[in-house]
């Protein structure tokens, strides 16, 4: 990331949407502190008291600030579907996490821009706004398409000691192959008996600095554009679930695609994203597992060294 910045002044939606978004945040924390009882959706996914009521405080705020606008929320809100603009919302991304009281769960609110076409009514859009907000680190995320995107500062110390205010632009990583990479993923909470994503699991592993499994598919790609991570995959993720971190990613310069390396569409079954310098790596991988390939042998600590200091010194030799 940069230095301290202020948001671009034509920003158009975030400033407001951040409103709504702390404010969702602020009701997690008081939901965490006193305890909530979880319930299940279906046979295993796990939802909460929070997850309802924080929905409906983002839909009266979206319905209050932007009336014209839809939104698509994770626990049953469908209003306004056919309108141009239309908000993926999830209200509370890491419901089992946030069940556990671990702290890792967030705010994800993704805005849509739809050409509204004849004979093509449920067309996808581009996604044109996105914040992401971590209560429990008072962390924003957001990004406006063409615009670029940031991370407020909220524990940041400036250069003579006192507290830092603003906001940092964010870029994702510049490490150039997945040896040497920390990447992401995620597990279904339903049908996990039947998800191949085991077997990448172990392959991503052993090939990586390490593959994390952190629980909130929206702070995972942001993480991603924030240079945190380098990569992040997952199966049969929902829109709430990306729309928001997409963008992000996006705006920092990275790379989202399915796991052949075809276009995302907010309706894929697959998503791979990452800081775009290991992507070819990674689409590469799963072509070969996907095939039932043997895979290229895991280079041993002497020959990861040995590549490492290669490709240094071709960076520092002076051209003649």
């Amino acid at each position: 990331m940069s230095g301290f910045a202020q948001l671009p002044p034509d920003f158009v939606w975030v400033p407001k949407a951040a409103e709504i978004a702390r404010e969702a945040g602020a009701r997690l924390r008081e939901f965490l502190a006193q305890g909530v009882e979880t319930e299940y959706k279906g046979d295993v996914d796990l939802v909460t008291v929070a997850d309802r009521t924080v929905e409906k405080l983002i839909r009266t705020r979206i319905n209050e600030t932007w009336p014209d606008h839809g939104i698509y929320g994770e626990e049953g809100t469908r209003e306004g579907m056919e309108r141009v603009f239309r908000w993926y919302v999830d209200p509370l991304d890491g419901t089992t996490n946030f069940a556990h009281g671990v702290p890792q769960f967030c705010v994800s609110m993704g805005l849509e821009q739809r050409l509204i076409r004849s004979g093509a009514p449920d067309e996808d859009g581009n996604i044109v706004a996105a914040v992401i907000y971590d209560p429990m680190r008072n962390e924003i995320y957001c990004a406006e398409r063409g615009r670029g995107a940031f991370l407020n500062s909220p524990h940041a110390i400036a250069g003579n000691g006192s507290s830092a205010t603003g906001w940092q632009r964010m870029h994702v990583s510049k490490t150039p192959e997945l040896a040497e990479s920390l990447v992401a993923t995620g597990f279904p909470s339903r049908k996990r008996h039947d998800s191949p994503n085991i077997h990448f699991y172990h392959e991503f592993t052993l090939r990586s600095h390490g593959v994390r499994r952190m629980g909130s598919a929206a702070l995972d790609l942001a993480y991603v554009a924030n240079a945190r991570l380098e990569a992040f995959w997952e199966f049969n993720l929902n829109p709430w679930d990306t729309a928001a971190g997409i963008l992000l990613l996006e705006e920092a310069g990275g790379k989202v695609t399915d796991f052949s390396g075809g276009p995302f569409r907010l309706d894929s079954r697959e998503v791979l994203a990452s800081n775009g310098l290991i992507h070819d790596e990674l689409v590469g991988l799963f072509r070969e597992m996907f095939a039932g390939r043997s895979l290229s042998p895991i280079p041993t600590p002497q020959e990861f060294a040995a590549r490492r200091a290669e490709r240094s010194g071709s960076v520092n030799t002076p051209s003649s």
